[in-house]
């Protein structure tokens, strides 16, 4: 005799025990069911016939005994090995029909070929062709509730044939159905068996179990009468696969491989369909993620643009700029010099990227009546680009003019206002510099002043040569000016100068080296500080949206348990569901983290056309949204585990 497609042997199943009374459903069933049987077992409500499907079904597991399918223990395979019996060798009938609410017919059928890894093309044929067999070919695109109840048990019949159904389990099929449906559903069942496949029919109409040709009766959790007399005889049906097959197939491997691609695309797909027929309460959800992300990128983009603001106007005062002068190496000993050959030798360093000598002292300034005290220096012509420093009106001097020691000086902005304040066009005009004429031939932009130093708007630039000669007679600078190739490396800069005027200097230190690097960097320092605190702020809007995203997820959990329920009888791993609910929360964080960005870039528009320095960082938005998905990832985890670790019956059978 062949081996039965399923063996059962003293099953028994309790529930309760411990805080509870021990409820003995199932007393010790033994019964074998082959290949290409119809059967029908009859018991009344309560009887234990629809625990022994749950059994049967694999959904469940008994409390002991032994249950062999197709010669293998079941008690010996694993979840994924169970899930593989849902998915290839059952097909679930209920009375309730068991559909997903918010999918189509055609989803609602195609379910169990994603999670056995069916290309999506064959996927779609296959499902289209069994509603046409089942003659609900042009309700494709109905939902549940717009199909009659008799349409909806076509459809979930169309979903257990979808992987073959090569064992169908009807758990009162007709139950719920007016006679005319009935009558319909059972023809179907009877076609079912005249194909081969095993149908085992959960039923307490004797009339309808009277379309079997085999009728088991359960009365008490026990098996009380079979009309195969224990002795079922093996179907002769060539269609009907056999034990061997189903065995075969099942040792080959219960993975199915790219199931995982159709899974994800489901996922999406579900997950939007959720949002939006949901869409009021996703859309409070989501404000908690919007409000987070914008936040964030608006905090850090205010904070970097203020940084950079900053930056820019300290970096007007020479961010790379090292200043070296001379000093006594000790007390009461001659100030050190820095002469012009050492200016030179530190020019063909490859570090400065240039080098300027100054000669300057505060000395008298007039015109006509105007008589002040200001700071006039010897430069070269690299003092714009080295200050960064323009030139607003009339021009710089030149080379032609350095070589010449001509009298021509440039003045600052204060200068301009407080000594030829009454003269309209003062480019041309001739000022006393220590009783020396020197006709002006630029005004530099306004500067301001750094830290407390004089300010720098009173400031009169002239040649170094015409300093030297006409104005301080000593050739020697009173320090020099060197920008630093790289504002980066100021320290290293500084090391390579110092190396080389020891050596100048024959391993006397009579100089000395400052720069602006240290208080630029303190000052880009507390604005990374304050970026960051409000950045830490903005976090916690974050934070709360991860909640709301947990708090979401764990409402869905509970309101879509039994299709949880339906996904695990359909074949479903624990996995499975742990992905689809993993992708529900990432993604209303996807989709909350873009909204946020939109937001941001709003909000950063407005505050920029209100003055406000904003300056977007890449960094800092992608960085937002990797923070949005990692927190609906995180958050979401522990609703999507709860979801995969649902027992199957208990999902089924929720409200």
């Amino acid at each position: 005799m062949a081996t039965p497609l399923i063996d059962l042997h003293d099953i028994r199943k309790v529930y309760g025990g411990i805080d509870t009374p021990e409820v003995h459903v199932l007393k010790g069933v033994s019964l074998s069911i082959h290949a290409g049987e119809f059967v029908a077992i009859v018991g009344a409500s309560g009887s234990g016939k629809s625990t022994l499907m749950n059994i049967l079904g694999c959904l469940d597991r008994p409390t002991s005994g032994r249950y062999l399918f197709a010669g293998e223990d079941v008690a010996r395979l694993d979840c994924d090995e169970l899930a593989w019996l849902r998915r290839e060798a059952f097909g679930f009938v209920f009375q309730g029909y068991h559909l997903i609410p918010s999918a189509s017919a055609q989803e609602n059928v195609e379910m169990p070929a994603i999670y056995a890894g069916m290309p999506a093309a064959e996927r779609h044929a296959r499902a289209a062709a069994l509603l046409d067999r089942l003659g609900l070919a042009e309700r494709t695109a109905n939902r549940p509730h717009q199909l009659s109840g008799g349409q909806q048990q076509r459809v979930s019949i169309a979903r257990a044939l979808m992987n073959g159904g090569h064992i169908i389990l009807a758990d009162e099929p007709t139950g719920a159905l007016d006679s005319h449906s009935g009558a319909e559903v059972m023809t179907l069942l009877d076609e079912l068996a005249s194909q081969g496949h095993v149908v085992i029919l959960i039923t307490h109409d004797r009339e309808v179990a009277a379309r079997a040709k085999r009728i088991i009766e359960v009365r008490d959790g026990e098996v009380i009468s079979d009309t195969a007399n224990g002795a079922p005889a093996s179907s002769d049906n060539p269609k009907a696969l056999q034990a061997i097959d189903l065995r075969q197939r099942l040792n080959e491997g219960s993975e199915a491989r790219g199931a995982w691609k159709g899974e994800l695309v489901d996922a999406v797909h579900a997950a939007w369909r959720v949002m939006w027929i949901n869409r009021f309460r996703t859309a409070l959800t989501l404000l908690g993620i919007v409000i987070g992300v914008a936040s964030v990128v608006v905090m850090l983009a205010v904070g970097e643009g203020s940084k950079r603001q900053v930056m820019a106007e300290m970096g007007a005062f020479g961010s790379n700029i090292i200043y070296l002068s001379g000093m006594s190496p000790r007390p009461r000993a001659p100030l050190g010099i820095v002469t012009l050959s050492d200016v030179a030798a530190l020019s063909t360093l490859p570090q400065v990227k240039m080098i300027m000598p100054i000669n300057g002292a505060e000395i008298g300034v007039r015109f006509g009546n105007e008589d002040h005290t200001m700071y006039t220096g010897g430069n070269g012509i690299d003092f714009s680009a080295i200050f960064n420093w323009p030139v607003v009106q009339g021009s710089f001097f030149s080379q032609a003019d350095e070589d010449a020691a001509a009298a021509v000086a440039v003045i600052g902005k204060k200068v301009r206002e407080k000594v030829l304040k009454n003269v309209p066009n003062p480019i041309g005009q001739y000022i006393l510099l220590e009783n020396v004429p020197f006709r002006v031939v630029g005004v530099l932009a306004e500067k301001g002043a750094s830290s407390g130093d004089s300010d720098s708007d009173t400031r009169i630039v002239v040649p170094y040569s015409s300093a030297s000669v006409r104005l301080f007679g000593t050739h020697n600078p009173e320090y020099v000016v060197i920008a630093a190739a790289d504002a980066s490396k100021v320290n290293q800069t500084e090391k390579a100068i110092e190396q080389l005027m020891l050596k100048l200097h024959h391993g006397k230190r009579d100089f000395e080296i400052t720069n602006n690097a240290a208080m630029i960097q303190a000052e880009a320092k507390t604005r990374n500080t304050l970026s960051l605190m409000l950045g830490s702020i903005a976090a916690i809007s974050l934070l709360v949206g991860g909640i709301g995203v947990m708090n979401i997820m764990l409402m869905t959990v509970r309101e879509r348990t039994r299709e949880i329920g339906i996904r695990m009888a359909t074949g479903a791993r624990q996995r499975d569901i742990l992905r689809q609910f993993l992708t529900e929360a990432l993604m209303l964080s996807v989709v909350g983290g873009a909204a946020g960005i939109g937001l941001a870039f709003i909000v950063g528009a407005v505050l920029y056309l209100c003055d406000v320095a904003v300056a977007f960082s890449l960094v800092a938005v992608l960085g937002a949204f990797g923070c949005a998905l990692v927190t609906g990832v995180i958050f979401g985890f522990m609703p999507a585990r709860k979801a995969a670790r649902l027992d199957p019956v208990t999902a089924l059978t929720s409200e």
